[in-house]
């Protein structure tokens, strides 16, 4: 006897879904930036780490899974923080304070400012909806701390600087 059933056509992410793996993978991507930076290792090798053993993993053993990461998100958002890293650093200085350079400040922000700063040199996403996204970002990153705050200022700056048009 031969099974007659039609393979299952694979169901199409609702738009919450979509939404919620553009999320991830806005995390996943500064998670990966961090890390390429705390290692030394090239970009190629942690996308593929991240697309083959994290996404959809949790962080902790006592914690749900994440959020299947929207896999082209997550490899421009690395690429192009890497390709445009020096235009984006400049403008991250230019929306910080003098006195804090981009070298000086917690590398988990830097990595946050360069994968939203290369979300925010393409027209593909709203700036205002970049900001807010990365101020969520950083609320997982830092719950008690003011560093959303301080991330929605330079990425409200930032965004004025590579977006004019937009506002």
């Amino acid at each position: 006897m031969t099974d007659t059933t039609a393979p299952e056509t694979p169901r199409k992410p609702s738009t919450e879904e979509k939404r919620r793996m553009k999320s991830a993978a806005r995390l996943y991507a500064v998670q990966a930036l961090f890390q390429m930076e705390a290692s030394g290792q090239a970009a190629d090798r942690i996308v593929r780490e991240f697309e083959d053993f994290r996404f959809g993993l949790p962080l902790d053993t006592d914690e749900e899974p994440l959020s299947e990461g929207d896999s082209d998100l997550f490899r421009r958002l690395v690429d192009d923080a890497v390709t445009w890293q020096a235009k984006i650093d400049q403008a991250t200085d230019r929306a910080l304070v003098a006195t804090w350079p981009i070298d000086r400040i917690d590398p988990v922000l830097r990595a946050l400012f360069r994968a939203a700063g290369a979300e925010l040199s393409t027209p593909a996403t709203p700036p205002k909806v970049v900001i807010n996204e990365f101020v969520e970002v950083a609320r997982a990153f830092f719950p008690e701390g003011r560093e959303p705050k301080f991330v929605n200022a330079v990425l409200d700056h930032m965004a004025h600087a590579l977006r004019p048009e937009a506002f």
